[in-house]
């Protein structure tokens, strides 16, 4: 049996779900930021997105990151990358984490998430190793947590 893994080349720096009132529901950092660096990016970072009109495009440049976001039903996805990342294949890969979570979650919404924080942990880490994505296929990000599932019962 063989697998095939491709590693889709994409630094990415950080994961943010907000909620259209600003607050974080999780964040997920792949390099490492003392607290106090994590709380001003943060808050530099979902004001910027939160301002911004739907018809404004879906992509901003803030100090060395350049922020790819989505706004998926109350939560918006934020995706910090290195500058010279392209933003359709960082759009496209926080569609795949909405699948994913959604396969999951059945529909999820802001309170799987927050309820469900170290799972949708395990489903990022999963997807995503030092910064680059490594899977996108949701069966299999989503079998280890099926199995520990199983497990429970």
């Amino acid at each position: 049996l063989c697998t095939l893994l491709i590693v889709i080349d994409m630094t990415i720096q950080f994961l943010l779900l907000v909620n259209k009132q600003g607050q974080t529901r999780l964040a997920q950092y792949l390099n490492f930021m003392t607290i106090e660096e994590r709380t001003a990016l943060e808050g530099e970072v979902v004001r910027k997105c939160l301002q911004r009109r739907e018809s404004d495009c879906s992509f901003i440049e803030h100090l060395q990151y350049k922020l790819v976001y989505r706004r998926y039903a109350s939560l918006f996805f934020i995706v910090g990358v290195d500058g010279d990342e392209n933003e359709l294949s960082v759009l496209e890969f926080i569609h795949c984490v909405v699948e994913t979570f959604d396969k999951y979650f059945e529909n999820v919404c802001e309170l799987d998430v927050m309820f469900n924080a170290e799972k949708a942990h395990f489903i990022l880490e999963e997807m995503v190793s030092n910064g680059n994505v490594v899977e996108t296929n949701k069966m299999n990000v989503l079998q280890p947590l099926v199995l520990m599932d199983k497990d429970r019962k």
